[in-house]
Parts: structure tokens; C-alpha cells; sequence
């Protein structure tokens, strides 16, 4: 017979099952593919993900199987599973669009790859804003950018910028509305509780817990 251990009695402190971030830079899981990148504190990648020519900014992470390339990743993004940021494209004005064409040392030892269509490819980067929420199975085309706060429906394909504190739904992606009142944007943006050390953000966590927006501003804004 196989013992059951009995439910915990004691309140439990942590929900956490993978390991403690860290400040020297990301934790990133033994299957992602990572190259030509870079990770500030705190961050995270997920199992399975891809991340290449990409910038990820302190607090920021991906959950699983993401797909991130040529891209700024602000300050706290929140980008969950399946997502594909900065898709590369293939060169559909021609008469192939085949990658024949650019991965030419693939098909022919005597043919070299085509350096001007990657450095194209690279130098159209797509930027998330600090604790933007890009949601599961979206899209975020090249030479986007996602506001600071916005709100990336699942499964959207985004192809337009996204405005601050905006969130956008379907396929091309459109605005629904605003997550709050013009006011609260501007003084939530001038506030940029995103740039606080990580002691103030320590100190101050009780109240992003419990306090909605307005009443945050009003105890740390004034």
C-alpha cells in the first residue's frame, strides 16, 4: 500500500517550485537556446524558449516554449507561454521566398549565406515596455512596440504599437480599452514605480499587494 501524506496544517510561505532568481543575471532553463544576448537582474527563461539578439531588462522573464528574437524586453515584462516576439520574415518580393536564399551554405558547399539579409533581419527591433503582459500564444510582429502596462490579449497577433496602459485583442489586434483613466496613466507613468531599487520595491510590497491603483499613487505620490 502506498502512504498518503496527510495535508499541511501550517499556512505554507511559498508557491515557488523552480529556483530563486538572482541578481547577477537571468536563470535560464538547462533547454532553452540562447545566443547573442543579454540578461540584467532578476530575470527569467523558461524551459524550451528561444531567445536570440534580444536584451532582457531586470525583472523580465518568459514562461515556456517562447520564441523572442531582435528584441528589447522592458523592465518587468510578463510574457507567458507559446509566444513568438520579433518573427522573423522571409523575403516574399522575390521570386523565391525559400531560405534557400539567405541559409545558402545549407544547400551548396560553394555558396555563402547572404550577411546583408540577417543584419536587415536584426536591425528591426521590436521594444516591450516595463511590466507590459504580453499574453499566451500571441504575436508581436518586428518594429513593434508594446507600451508600458499594456495588456496583449491570448492568442492576438499584434502588427501596430501598442499605446501605454492599452489592451489589445484579436487578429490584427485592436484596442478594447484603456486599463485606467487618463489620469491614473500619466500619474502611474511619472510615478515609474518600474525603476525603484530593489529594497524600495521589497519595502513597498504589502501595498502593490493590497492596494488598487489609485491608492497606491495616493500613498506613494502624494
Amino acid at each position: 500500500m502506498t502512504a498518503i501524506s496527510p495535508l499541511p496544517t501550517e499556512p505554507q510561505h511559498s508557491h515557488r517550485t523552480g529556483p530563486l532568481l538572482s541578481p547577477d543575471g537571468a536563470v535560464i532553463h538547462p533547454s532553452a537556446q540562447v545566443a547573442n544576448s543579454s540578461f540584467a537582474p532578476w530575470t527569467e527563461v523558461g524551459e524550451g524558449s528561444r531567445i536570440l539578439n534580444s536584451t532582457f531588462e531586470a525583472y523580465a522573464y518568459c514562461d515556456r516554449f517562447a520564441d523572442i528574437a531582435n528584441t528589447t524586453v522592458g523592465r518587468f515584462s510578463n510574457i507567458a507561454a507559446m509566444t513568438r516576439i520579433g518573427p522573423t520574415d522571409h523575403p516574399f518580393a522575390h521570386a523565391a521566398q525559400h531560405h534557400f536564399l539567405y541559409r545558402s551554405s545549407y544547400y551548396w558547399e560553394d555558396a555563402t549565406d547572404d550577411d546583408a539579409f540577417f543584419a536587415a533581419r536584426a536591425a528591426r527591433r521590436t521594444s516591450l515596455g516595463a511590466d507590459c503582459w504580453i499574453g499566451h500564444g500571441a504575436i508581436v510582429k518586428p518594429e513593434v512596440t508594446i507600451g508600458i502596462g499594456a495588456i496583449v490579449a491570448a492568442g492576438a497577433v499584434v502588427t501596430k504599437d501598442v499605446s501605454p496602459f492599452t489592451i489589445v485583442a484579436g487578429c490584427p489586434a485592436r484596442p478594447m480599452r484603456k486599463r485606467f483613466a487618463q489620469d491614473v496613466i500619466d500619474r502611474l507613468l511619472a510615478l515609474a514605480w518600474w525603476d525603484w531599487p530593489h529594497e524600495r520595491l521589497r519595502a513597498a510590497l504589502a501595498d502593490f499587494r493590497e492596494l488598487q491603483a489609485e491608492a497606491f499613487l495616493e500613498k506613494y505620490q502624494g
